[in-house]
């Protein structure tokens, strides 16, 4: 017994060293496909987990989506959204107030543009993925096409998973943007930011963009990963638990409004005086007194009193 004991533990310690535990899975996704294919290109040259995200109206969209899926990296379809910033929009860009048909002609449009994506996700979008019923028309186009979405999150109360509820449409989310700076410091410090939430929270995405800063600075990162953490495609991260964070229908309550809101008051400027019985009575009969039918008795009467020669 002593003996199968030891050469448990032996055995055991000897996995332990041979195979490190895998702690986290990063995926990483570049934005904005489709019009710099120099630059682009140098992303194609990284290892094929790295995924790209074309825009359907870019110069060069279909050369690139198809590039990169010959070259083995996951392509999916950057599509335009409404922020609620006023901006001027670009062509075809999802709004909430978008009809079904118009909504499923336009991914409709992308998907054709876009060959080989299987997965879409939002170029800004604030306005859109925070409404609940824009991104029902959304999810149940997705559905017909069995493409994934990515959510950007460019705003903390998006609907995209509350949305895809009752549909077949898995989301996923962005954890992290890599360069909201073109400072190659802090896209160092984004990326690993990126590391460590995969390690805490055993998977997250990064979102990055073509910017040569950015394609210098993962050059450089993405080839000295910690042992512990594995570069994956967004695909791959489809079964993770996603938590829903957001408000219904991201509409914030509001009180019900007074009715007599902003309506003044009468108030009486000073005490009325009290009114006494006797007073009352008076009042009364000084009002009767002067009514005409009682003059006429009135009169009658007198008349009757006097006395005729």
């Amino acid at each position: 017994m002593l003996q199968f004991r030891r050469l448990f533990l032996a055995l055991t310690s000897v996995l332990a060293f041979s195979s490190p535990v895998m702690a986290g899975k990063l995926a990483i996704v570049i934005d904005d496909f489709g019009y710099r294919p120099q630059t682009e290109n140098q992303v194609l040259a990284m290892p094929s987990a790295v995924s790209v995200a074309v825009l359907p109206n870019a110069t060069h969209a279909r050369e690139m989506a198809t590039k990169a899926h010959n070259s083995g990296h996951e392509v999916l379809i950057h599509l335009p959204m409404a922020p609620l910033s006023k901006q001027p929009l670009e062509k075809d860009t999802l709004r909430p107030d978008m009809s079904s048909a118009e909504i499923e002609r336009i991914i409709s449009d992308a998907v054709s543009k876009v060959p080989y994506a299987v997965g879409l996700n939002n170029h800004m979008g604030s306005a859109m993925t925070s409404s609940l019923f824009g991104m029902q028309k959304v999810m149940q186009a997705l559905e017909r096409y069995n493409l994934y979405f990515l959510d950007s999150m460019t705003i903390g109360n998006s609907q995209a998973v509350r949305a895809a509820s009752g549909t077949g449409v898995k989301v996923i989310k962005r954890k992290v943007f890599l360069d909201d700076t073109q400072n190659e410091g802090d896209i160092r410090r984004q990326f690993e930011r990126a590391v460590e939430l995969a390690r805490r929270n055993g998977s997250a995405i990064a979102i990055g963009h073509p910017h040569p800063t950015t394609v210098h600075v993962l050059q450089q990162v993405i080839y000295t990963l910690p042992a512990d953490i594995t570069l994956v495609r967004p695909s791959s991260l489809l079964n993770e638990l996603q938590t829903d964070t957001s408000t219904p229908g991201g509409v914030i309550p509001q009180p019900p409004r007074n009715p007599f809101r902003g309506v003044k008051l009468c108030k009486a400027k000073q005490k009325p005086a009290p009114v006494y019985a006797t007073r009352f009575f008076n009042v009364v009969s000084e009002s009767v007194g002067e009514n005409t039918l009682v003059r006429y008795f009135r009169n009658q009467w007198q008349g009757w009193k006097t006395p005729r020669a």
